[in-house]
């Protein structure tokens, strides 16, 4: 049975989609740009800092849908710049340190908000 999963700690979908969804022992979060839920607007300038604020909005979904880092098995990395990988890789790093998830991770022409990372995640019980 499919299960939308909210939380008011995760910035709000901000079109037709949900922060994420359950079904058969998998949790699909949308991708999660650096928006600060209680601001609802990026904060933060540099992309280690916009990546900390990702990781803590997909923990935040993980909390509520009861899954943690452990359960993720695929991580999918969007940058504004491919150059900001290694700064991105160093807090990806602080999260996943072993048995890490499958991922990919693309630079792309802009993100909404003039976001520098987005990461979308699937997670598995």
């Amino acid at each position: 049975m499919k299960r939308i999963i909210s939380t008011t700690n995760a910035p709000a979908a901000i079109g037709p989609y949900s922060q994420a969804v359950e079904i058969n022992g998998f949790l699909y979060i949308s991708g999660q740009l650096p928006v600060d839920p209680a601001s609802g607007g990026i904060a933060a300038n540099t992309v280690t800092d916009q990546a900390e604020q990702v990781f803590a909005n997909i923990k935040a979904i993980l909390d509520e849908a009861g899954y943690t880092f452990n359960d993720v098995i695929k991580s999918t990395v969007f940058l504004a710049d491919i150059a900001d990988f290694g700064d991105m890789n160093n807090v990806y790093r602080k999260y996943y340190e072993s048995d890490c998830p499958a991922r990919s991770a693309f630079a792309v022409k802009s993100l909404p908000l003039g976001a520098l990372v987005e990461i979308e995640t699937i997670a598995a019980k």
